[in-house]
């Protein structure tokens, strides 16, 4: 909040006169607004279309009553004081022809006076007439000092017990990260009404309301973070280059001078791991997970999309340090979705933000087709590296058969592994996966366990996508070829495989 007094400071010194605050939280907005007009002795009113005018700072007349928005303008001119005017309810008003008109005039004859006028609005959208004579500042959404306060005034319910240590009262402070005063309100207070107490099994719970309250959104996703490196088989390279920024977002990084981490492009083959590994990327670096519906963000209502998009990074920043996950990305930005000029927009706002950003907001952007991506997205900047997962090693390959049997309770020990994965050349990760699962269906039925041969069988049934789609696959690996990305696995060790796969699978 005091970065966005702060601003908000030098707009009113240097006679801004028409502001837009984008914000749901008009509470703590004029709670920061009569902070900042107290501090420089300026008087503040709210006009609003239900109770029209209010006086906020001491006993200056407000101006005359009305409740029609273009008669509060004319008010606001007329009026002698020199004051800070918040409309509220003003920015649906604000679209009709003579309002706009009004606010145009104001906003250039104000300018001889000290008088500005603050619109709080939900959206970033304005009227294309005001764009040019108005200026939009974002309200941030609530830091954790403030969200600690939010909590103390919930504790001092009367009977509430407080049952938490000093750090586990900051990880419940922390799990409301992303979330408005009022909701975290709702959510500290769900968690202490449950049993009359704050312990640290309320930390489960205000992260369950935390992702019921994302997901309305309507972009965003919260997911757990529950897959290590042991439930990913293979991509050394790729891990390795994690494990080597595990401490970069610490605030010995920042004091060594090293910066955030970006984020990581991974490109390939359909069923390689590119979105466990996003997970596993959340779950390594002990971060949050969001994941960011591209889909969802594009509405029918012109100007929406890149609202829903704003909002959603807005909230991405807010929650920081967190693993943002954009899954397909080249779905949305490839012209998958919305018509073209919705797209670029939405793409532009996406790109702009990655540039910029400077939250701990690490992206993991996967994608199946590098030919619908723009180039400009994959440039340095953006993103730290770009990864290519291809189809999997030998070694790889009897790792993830390895992986999914522990999953399913079964000892890789009592499979022949090694057989396994020669006779899954041109599987990938998912496929092999499936082979498991249709083999237990096979031994489930017969009464018995199921073998090394049912799995051998279910691949040989098969049609793997190496096969199915060979001349999308041969295209990809020339791309990785063309020295365009980092492998995300080590050949080394099997040498000459992945030539031999090739021109098995007639690649090249």
């Amino acid at each position: 909040m005091e970065d966005f007094q702060a601003e908000l400071d030098i707009c009113l010194r240097a006679r801004f006169t028409l502001l837009v605050a984008v914000t749901r939280e008009e509470e703590r907005l004029l709670k920061a607004m009569k902070g900042l007009c107290e501090k420089r002795s300026r008087p503040l009113y709210t006009w609003d279309s239900a109770d029209g005018f209010k006086t906020l700072i001491d006993d200056t007349p407000a101006p005359g009553a009305t409740l029609d928005p273009l008669a509060a303008l004319s008010e606001i001119e007329r009026a002698e004081t020199n004051g800070v005017y918040v409309l509220l309810d003003f920015h649906d008003a604000g679209n009709h022809p003579t309002v706009k008109r009004k606010l145009r005039s104001l906003a250039q004859s104000l300018k001889y006076t000290k008088k500005s006028i603050i619109i709080s609005s939900p959206y970033s959208q304005f009227p294309e007439e005001l764009k040019d004579v108005a200026v939009t500042i974002d309200f941030p959404l609530p830091s954790e000092r403030e969200l600690s306060a939010v909590l103390d005034t919930m504790l001092k319910t009367p009977g509430a017990k407080i049952e938490v240590s000093d750090k586990e009262r900051e990880e419940i402070v922390r799990a409301a990260r992303g979330l408005t005063a009022s909701q975290a309100q709702r959510v500290f207070a769900r968690a202490i009404v449950n049993d009359g107490r704050l312990d640290r099994d309320d930390i489960q719970v205000v992260i369950d309301e935390k992702k019921a309250i994302i997901k309305e959104s309507e972009a965003l996703d919260y997911y757990p973070t529950n897959i290590g490196l042991e439930n990913v088989g293979g991509l050394e390279v790729l891990k390795e280059w994690l494990k080597l920024r595990t401490k970069a977002f610490s605030e010995e990084a920042k004091a060594y001078g090293i910066e955030d981490p970006k984020g990581v492009a991974l490109i390939g083959i359909p069923g390689t791991g590119k979105s466990l590994s996003a997970k596993m990327i959340a779950s390594m670096w002990m971060m949050p997970l969001l994941r960011l519906d591209i889909g969802a963000m594009f509405n029918q209502f012109y100007g929406q999309s890149e609202e829903r998009t704003r909002r959603a990074l807005k909230i991405a920043e807010a929650v920081a340090p967190c693993v943002l996950w954009i899954d397909e990305i080249e779905k949305g930005l490839g012209g998958g979705y919305g018509e073209g000029q919705t797209t670029q927009r939405v793409f532009g706002t996406i790109l702009t933000w990655m540039q910029e950003k400077t939250s701990p907001c690490f992206v993991v952007a996967t994608a199946n087709d590098v030919a619908l991506l723009p180039p400009e997205l994959l440039r340095k900047g953006r993103f730290d590296e770009v990864f290519f997962l291809d189809l999997p090693t030998r070694a790889e390959r009897e790792a993830i058969f390895k992986v999914h049997l522990k999953k399913r309770r079964r000892d890789p020990e009592q499979f022949d592994t090694r057989q396994l994965a020669e006779d899954s050349a041109g599987y990938v990760g998912a496929e092999i996966e499936q082979a498991i699962v249709d083999a237990m269906v096979v031994g489930f039925n017969q009464g018995r366990e199921f073998t090394t041969n049912d799995i051998i069988e279910t691949l040989k049934r098969q049609v793997p996508l190496s096969v199915a789609q060979k001349e999308k696959i041969g295209a990809l690996q020339e791309w990785l070829d063309q020295g365009r990305a980092q492998p995300a696995s080590r050949h080394e060790g099997d040498s000459g495989e992945r030539e031999r796969l090739k021109r098995q699978l007639g690649f090249g």
